[in-house]
């Protein structure tokens, strides 16, 4: 790896701390829900996923 990949690799997790490609993990894929942060003295101690299932409405049911 050259001395610029790695000042670029140092300046991208700088720039994105783990916790935020937890929230993107969490985020693929979600159709309906929610992703929350919990913070706690200026820092990201929870990521929460809730993800609900939608069910066809009565006028989709057929008689």
């Amino acid at each position: 790896m050259s001395t610029t990949a790695k000042t670029q690799a140092s300046a991208s997790e700088i720039l994105s701390p783990a916790w935020l490609e937890i929230v993107r993990q969490k985020v693929e894929g979600l159709r309906y829900g929610v992703v929350q942060i919990v913070v706690h003295d200026s820092r990201v101690t929870q990521i929460e996923r809730t993800e609900k299932t939608r069910l066809p409405g009565q006028s989709d049911v057929a008689e």
